[in-house]
């Protein structure tokens, strides 16, 4: 029993890679099967269309079937126009009509990648008639069919058979993202009364700009979705821009943290220091936590409280002039993190209001709305 319930437990978690691999299976064998019903020359492209728009989302699926639509239309329009304007008799002259097919188009391929599809079908469109013996028009008309099967079949599945959106995606990918930035927090104020873990950070720093480029893709096709209708849901601008003025704090923080603190700086600090890098790395794990499950923001209030008590903190070594007569490098960075702190501060009240746009209650209120009407009460 155990066993096997650490293999749903382990699907469950790939549920969305699971999903995928389902909508691929189905995509390919049924546009196998609608391109034999339909007797096209080579129903191995509709098959290998079908693999190439099912996306892991809808969104992602939208971008994939119109770029290789439009690849394949223009290399099959420019190679038939090819084979048809230019007659050839030899090998000599198909592989100067070859060269000419290619050059242009693989030269556009590598200013737009998206439309790379246009040099392999011209280059098909222009040397499958030497194989079949038929005529350039045919083959070209052949070539958009199959296509045409394969992006259709696997668009529609990817709509019908346990659709992904990335709406939902980003919620997961973000909430990681929000789990590695506190993490990175927690180890760079660690690091000014113990010294740095420099290996961990760097994989923390690594793990963070990794997110960050897979959260911006998410984002797109979420906006993609959004602006076709086929999802619903807050704009992901917010979220995203929010997120990355995190990282941007927390790459401040790491600038001023790069030496410990003086010693009779540390004592005084040390305190409202642990209690901030506890307090808001427990609320963004907690926002992150939120992002997932839809259950409304978490409270941001002990964050105003912590990082309050360290700014009077602050206010009492400057009045006491314990940082004067220290390298002047030393006060920069000490200035420097309060600075930041008072940054990410704002950052994070911003991220309090986004991810109340983004969770809801069991009600299907907003949770700041739900929020705000438990305060009334």
């Amino acid at each position: 029993m155990a066993l096997s319930q650490q293999l749903v437990d382990r699907f469950m978690a790939r549920r969305t890679q699971l999903g995928l691999a389902i909508r691929v299976t189905v995509a390919a064998t049924a546009a196998y099967a609608i391109a034999t019903a339909l007797h096209l020359l080579l129903p191995l492209w509709a098959v290998l269309t079908s693999l190439i728009v099912t996306q892991m989302s809808v969104g992602r699926s939208l971008k994939a079937t119109r770029d290789y639509m439009l690849g394949t239309v223009g290399g099959a329009i420019y190679g038939g126009a090819i084979a048809v304007l230019i007659p050839y008799s030899g090998e000599i002259q198909l592989l100067g009509l070859l060269v000419l097919a290619v050059a242009p188009l693989a030269f556009v391929a590598a200013i737009h990648p998206s439309l790379s599809a246009a040099t392999v079908t011209a280059v098909i469109v222009l040397l499958v008639p030497t194989m079949h013996h038929a005529d350039p028009m045919t083959s070209a008309i052949d070539r958009v069919s199959e296509v045409s099967v394969g992006a259709v079949t696997g668009l529609l599945v990817s709509f019908v058979v346990l659709p992904s959106r990335a709406v939902r995606q980003i919620r997961a990918s973000a909430g990681h993202l929000l789990e590695l930035i506190a993490d990175a927090f927690t180890e760079l104020l660690a690091g000014l009364t113990r010294g740095r873990d420099s290996d961990a950070l760097h994989g923390i720093q690594d793990g963070i700009g990794s997110a960050i480029v897979a959260l911006n893709a998410i984002g797109a096709e979420a906006e993609r979705e959004r602006a076709a209708r086929l999802s619903s849901g807050p704009d992901t601008g917010p979220l995203l821009r929010t997120i990355l003025r995190l990282r941007h704090d927390v790459v401040m923080i790491g600038r001023a943290t790069v030496v410990p603190l003086p010693a009779e700086v540390q004592v005084r600090l040390v305190g409202p220091l642990s209690d901030v890098s506890a307090t808001i790395a427990a609320y963004m794990r907690s926002a992150a936590e939120a992002l997932r499950s839809g259950v409304g923001a978490p409270a941001i209030r002990p964050v105003h409280l912590a990082l309050e008590r360290y700014a009077n903190e602050v206010a009492a070594v400057r009045r006491e002039g314990l940082i004067r007569g220290h390298p002047g490098d030393t006060a920069e960075r000490f200035f420097a993190l309060s600075f930041s702190l008072e940054q990410m501060h704002q950052n994070l009240g911003d991220l309090d209001r986004v991810v109340g746009e983004w969770s809801e209650t069991s009600s299907g209120k907003p949770a700041r709305v739900a929020d705000q009407e438990r305060k009334e009460k």
